[in-house]
């Protein structure tokens, strides 16, 4: 492999995206062990994530607010199977402004602990429900293993806390959610997902039940793009948040909460990467269009460039993100690979000949294609060419995950196909933890999803050959 090349993502996916990520500058590893710079790059494509969920929870009722990131450590005792759930992962501070504490400061993991404790004070009366809260901030999780963007102690995030008069409120607010982040990774990240239930022993802890939903990545492998828990009334009673009904009894409040992270990122590089860097989708691309000069004189450069800035100009007028590439220490071969790595969805090439025909040369990132086109037509159609990449790069997605999602009636087709194949593999499950377990200790695959309702497979447990009750999906997964 030369000193420029990526390496080849069928040989060594993790060492292409790493380089991925980071030749095309969006992110890098900072100081701290296990940490990152989120470079502007990589953080525009965050931004316009943000905005995408921000606005939906807006249009479904939510409002935004912030609450701290060190709260009591005491707060934890009160919920156990919180704690244990994230004991290995949390970050405790003992020591500030050089004296030791009185009590221990946690960082926050997530925010329940601190969240429910606080709407103890809210809530008094059934007219102070439903609360329809949102927070965006960082969490810390002291991981062993991490990942630019997919996995870092800490990272940035959104949390929705909500809590509800009936169990079937708060049920249909945690199914609207994930709903929500459905139409986002589909339509906003062009990424496929399957939406469904955790099993027992994967949902979140403390939670009554865990909504999920899971998008296959080049390498075979299921990425989790965004959780939504019914979590009953397991916080209400841990921290005693009730509520004076109509009737005038009182009674205990039903929670949820949701939440997606920029892992987003990562998923939008490892579903639509190639041999030669990314493809972004046009909706959270920082740069939609470049525009290449080609020029060898000083006077072909003023020519050029006149006709691209207008371009430009023409485009920037209808919204979208544009960029003229004028670095003269850089030629234009370097300039399209560069560009290419980064992913931007179309590039614009344009020099002298094409100025006196008033054309320029249109190049698709999503499928390679490269034509020459009227100018006029190039600015006209500039907003259709990107929807048909933003579709294009979702239906590719589609069709890589349709042609790796597999059946499985026997051990052995599930056993041996994760371990030969990697892709999603669906089949009857019996629902018993022993043959959950003997999958992941066999494949290290684990259930990704579960049906929303739960239905009869009608067919024996594809492990242990007793009466299915599920049908399950697995998949070895990030």
């Amino acid at each position: 492999m030369s000193k420029n090349q990526l390496p080849d993502p069928s040989r060594d996916f993790p060492a292409w995206y790493v380089e991925v990520v980071k030749r095309a500058g969006m992110a890098e590893h900072s100081l701290a062990k296990g940490t990152m710079v989120a470079k502007p790059y990589g953080y525009g494509m965050w931004e316009r994530v943000q905005r995408a969920l921000d606005d939906r929870f807006k249009l479904t009722g939510h409002e935004n607010l912030y609450f701290p990131l060190f709260f009591p450590e005491s707060l934890l005792s009160k919920e156990a199977e919180h704690v244990e759930g994230f004991s290995p992962e949390l970050a405790i501070i003992t020591h500030g402004g050089g004296v030791e504490l009185e009590e221990p400061l946690v960082v926050r993991p997530t925010s329940e602990a601190l969240i429910w404790s606080t709407y103890a004070n809210w809530i008094q009366s059934y007219r102070d429900l439903p609360l329809l809260y949102n927070q965006w901030g960082n969490v810390v999780r002291w991981e062993l293993r991490t990942r630019l963007f997919l996995r870092t102690s800490e990272f940035l995030w959104q949390e929705g806390h909500t809590a509800h008069a009936t169990a079937e409120e708060a049920h249909r607010e945690a199914l609207q959610m994930l709903e929500v982040y459905k139409e986002v990774a589909e339509e906003v990240l062009a990424i496929p997902v399957i939406a469904g239930r955790k099993s027992e022993s994967e949902k979140f802890a403390g939670a009554a039940t865990t909504f999920t939903i899971e998008g296959l990545m080049r390498d075979g492998r299921a990425l989790q793009c965004g959780t939504s828990h019914f979590l009953g009334q397991n916080f209400a009673k841990a921290y005693d948040v009730t509520f004076l009904g109509s009737d005038g009894e009182r009674r205990h409040v039903w929670g949820t909460s949701w939440g997606a992270s920029w892992r987003l990122i990562g998923g939008v590089v490892m579903t639509h990467g190639d041999e030669r860097g990314l493809r972004i989708p046009p909706k959270i691309a920082p740069v939609q269009v470049v525009i290449i000069p080609i020029y060898r004189s000083d006077e072909e450069r003023s020519a050029v460039l006149e006709v691209a800035h207008k371009i430009r100009d023409s485009l920037t007028g209808q919204g979208l993100r544009v960029r003229v590439d004028d670095r003269d220490h850089h030629r234009p071969g370097f300039k399209f690979s560069e560009w290419e790595l980064k992913g931007v969805p179309v590039r614009i090439e344009i020099g002298p000949k094409d100025v006196a025909a008033h054309q320029v040369v249109l190049v698709r990132r999503a499928g390679g294609a490269k034509e020459q086109v009227a100018t006029s037509a190039a600015v006209d159609g500039m907003a259709g060419e990107l929807e048909r990449a933003q579709q294009d790069l979702y239906d590719d997605a589609l069709e890589y995950r349709n042609a790796h999602t597999h059946t499985a009636s026997t051990y052995d087709e599930l056993r041996d196909g994760i371990t030969a194949t990697g892709g999603l593999w669906v089949g009857p499950w019996c629902g018993r933890g022993t043959c959950e377990e003997r999958v992941t200790a066999d494949t290290k695959a684990t259930i990704r999803t579960l049906p929303l309702t739960p239905e009869d497979p009608g067919a024996p447990c594809a492990v242990c050959g007793q009466k299915g009750a599920e049908t399950a999906t697995w998949a070895r997964a990030y």
